[in-house]
């Protein structure tokens, strides 16, 4: 049995990572090079026992096979997103960028294509244990965009005509970053960079799939949006209003 260690400042714990695949000699490949790295691990063979370790261990990243016999990492994806909000990568043998967007719509947080080298792993997970931990700077307690939309950055939430909104971590950091520089266009790979990490900066779907994600939350009508507009071939821009 894993028992997660409580965490204190002097000694802190190590993260607890869930691995799941139905081969055990890539159970066994990631085990052994995230030990190394100071990583606990615990594992599971399919979706059905990851879900029953996530709700047992409350892991602090998920890494997951998509290919997985009776149940898929899609679908396992699917419902560990009604009980959990841990970070997951997916881990895939195919490289089509469809499948990839799949996988994010639904809730993962990275995406990794096999086969993949112990150090674009460990990259991977520290970029995304980053951004679930960090928060992004805030620059005030709640702003007021104009009478329909606001954002509470102490609750992570956007308020719409009265309604408040949660807010994925990404999709936060990444309204921050566009907010505090509100009226100027910010580059693809800056967006990029400041949100998701340097080694991200190439990856200009993850920026797409989440700006779309932030308009369906913030705009009247996502396909006209006011808030969030794009600069074609250079990056975004936040409206002004102040």
């Amino acid at each position: 049995m894993v028992e997660k260690i409580p965490q204190n400042l002097d000694n802190p714990a190590p993260r607890l990572i869930l691995v799941v695949d139905d081969e055990a000699r890539m159970r066994r490949f990631i085990r052994m090079n995230m030990e190394l790295e100071g990583y606990q691990i615990i594992e599971a063979e399919n979706g059905i026992i990851a879900l029953e370790q996530i709700r047992q261990f409350t892991p602090d990243l998920v890494v997951m096979d998509v290919m997985m016999p009776e149940m898929d990492g899609f679908e396992t994806l699917k419902l560990l997103r009604e009980i959990s909000t841990v970070p997951v990568i997916l881990l895939t043998v195919k490289s089509d960028e469809e499948d990839k967007i799949q996988g994010l719509g639904l809730g993962a947080d990275d995406y990794i294509t096999k086969p993949f080298s112990p150090r674009e792993l460990i990259s991977r997970i520290t970029a995304v244990l980053r951004r679930a931990e960090w928060p992004a700077p805030t620059p005030r307690t709640i702003l007021q965009i104009d009478e329909r939309l606001s954002v509470d950055f102490n609750r992570h939430q956007v308020i719409v005509d009265g309604e408040r909104i949660d807010l994925r971590p990404t999709e936060y950091r990444l309204l921050n970053h566009l907010i505090q520089n509100a009226g100027w266009v910010v580059p693809h790979d800056t967006l990029l960079a400041k949100v998701w990490g340097y080694e991200y900066r190439d990856e200009t779907h993850y920026l797409r799939l989440y700006i779309n994600y932030l308009r369906k939350k913030v705009e009247e009508n996502p396909a006209k949006p006011k808030y969030i507009l794009t600069e074609r071939g250079i990056g975004y821009r936040f409206v002004d209003f102040k």
